[in-house]
């Protein structure tokens, strides 16, 4: 087999084959047993009709067409390992010439990896937030715990913002009934957002027995993207009632003995999130100044693939509705033009930040672990409420298992930049990568103490 690159951009190239009829052997004889299993010709059993009877009953063309289908992609294939080309998504191939007992030529365009240059992860600095944790956060935190402990009391007064009431609820669209929006003696707590939008406003001030109707824009069911007409009555008004926080609190509600040694540890926890907080800052202002450092060609087809993805998800809530998801964004104040151009913008970016981590990580000479692909499958299967196995196999039949390992190696590769970049706080002061990330550890030793 013949193959040379053509460079037609830095994004794509153009791979022209050529393949001799005697390397095709193997295929023709696949192609003669799979016909040979469909045609019926008497006097002999199906897959056994030898080649020169199946080529007198149905002709050379078949056979032809039957081998070019499954050589051109493995060639295609072979040429593309045989080349120090990366390719990127599908190409599209086209034959350019079947000369029976010769050879077979065929062309493949498709997009590749750019060459890029990143600069010297040193270079780069960024600034993010202190670690201070406020009185305010701590004494939040602290309400918090109470409230788990809090009792709920009826009260004689008009509702108010954090008040737990009991309701009913119906509502109509163009005068139709809303079936999924009806019920009765709903709980909830006023304030906490967890119903639809306008419910708070309606319930704040009313007193037990009064009934409220107001306009919303559903977001979900049959009517989603619709106005409608919600009518609540309220049935009953409670407080939630707080425990004193005081020693006997502090035995009831930890493993401490007295609310100081509580509250000191509430500061540390707070001490330990922001802190990871600030690690996440960091990630993320790191790869901020890797895109804005980076010049990346953009892979046109890869780009277009990522919008369509995104586009996708979008408009699937509203049962793939363009009418309707246009209906949602013009209650948002966005247009389709708008909403189109954040799509495209978002999809560059996720782009460009691929193409940069996987250099990097090709750099780097980053490699995933069997532990670190199954924690991040653990991590998935718990978001999607699922099991590890469940979610490997739906991985696997959607063909999404490599994504997921690139996802990991990514991320990988974007801590390692994070760890050589210049990251301070707002006075200046370098921080400690171990200090922020833990220790790092370096693959042998990992190995290592694995094996141990």
């Amino acid at each position: 087999m013949k193959s040379t690159v053509e460079h037609l951009s830095p994004t794509r190239v153009r791979i022209n084959v050529e393949v001799p009829f005697d390397e095709l052997k193997p295929d023709f004889d696949r192609a003669y047993k799979a016909l040979s299993q469909q045609v019926r010709i008497p006097g002999f059993r199906p897959g056994k009709v030898p080649a020169r009877v199946l080529e007198s009953r149905i002709g050379r063309a078949p056979v032809l067409d039957e081998v070019v289908n499954e050589a051109v992609p493995a060639k295609y294939l072979e040429a593309v390992n045989s080349s120090e080309v990366r390719t990127l998504g599908r190409p599209d191939i086209e034959v350019t010439k079947i000369e029976d007992g010769a050879e077979i030529a065929f062309t493949a365009e498709v997009d590749v990896r750019p060459e890029i240059t990143v600069p010297a992860f040193g270079e780069l600095a960024v600034s993010v937030d202190d670690v201070e944790v406020t009185e305010d956060e701590v004494t939040e935190q602290l309400d918090s715990l109470r409230a788990r402990f809090g009792t709920l009391a009826g009260v004689d007064r008009a509702a108010q913002e954090g008040d737990f009431v009991s309701i009913d609820l119906s509502a109509t669209v163009d005068g139709e009934d809303v079936e999924d929006a009806k019920t009765s003696g709903l709980s909830y707590e006023i304030g906490s957002g967890q119903l639809i939008e306008g419910i708070d406003d309606a319930l704040v001030g009313a007193s037990e027995g009064d009934t409220k109707t107001f306009t919303t824009n559903l977001v979900a069911g049959e009517f989603a993207g619709k106005d409608a007409e919600v009518t609540v009555k309220l049935n009953s008004v409670k407080e939630r009632q707080l425990p004193e926080a005081d020693d006997e609190f502090a035995q009831m509600a930890s493993e401490f003995d007295t609310a100081e040694e509580l509250i000191a540890d509430l500061r540390e926890r707070m001490g330990k999130v922001k802190k990871m907080q600030q690690g996440m800052q960091a990630r993320d202002k790191v790869l901020d100044a890797l895109l804005e450092t980076v010049e990346v060609p953009l892979p046109e087809k890869v780009v277009e693939s990522e919008v369509e993805a995104r586009q996708h998800d979008a408009v699937h809530p509203f049962d793939h509705d363009e009418k309707r998801l246009e209906e949602w964004l013009e209650q948002q104040g966005k247009t389709r033009e708008q909403f189109d151009a954040e799509t495209r913008e978002e999809a560059e970016k996720a782009v460009r930040t691929q193409l940069i981590l996987d250099t990097i990580a090709d750099e780097e000479g980053v490699s995933v672990s069997d532990e670190e692909l199954t924690q991040r499958i653990i991590y998935q299967a718990q978001r999607y409420g699922v099991s590890p196995d469940q979610f490997v196999q739906q991985a696997q039949q959607s063909g999404q298992l490599g994504a997921l390992f690139a996802d990991v190696r990514r991320s990988k590769a974007l801590f390692s930049v994070v760890r050589q970049a210049k990251v301070t706080d707002s006075e200046g002061n370098e921080l400690d990568m171990d200090e922020l990330f833990g220790p790092q550890q370096d693959e042998e030793s990992a190995e290592a103490e694995k094996a141990e």
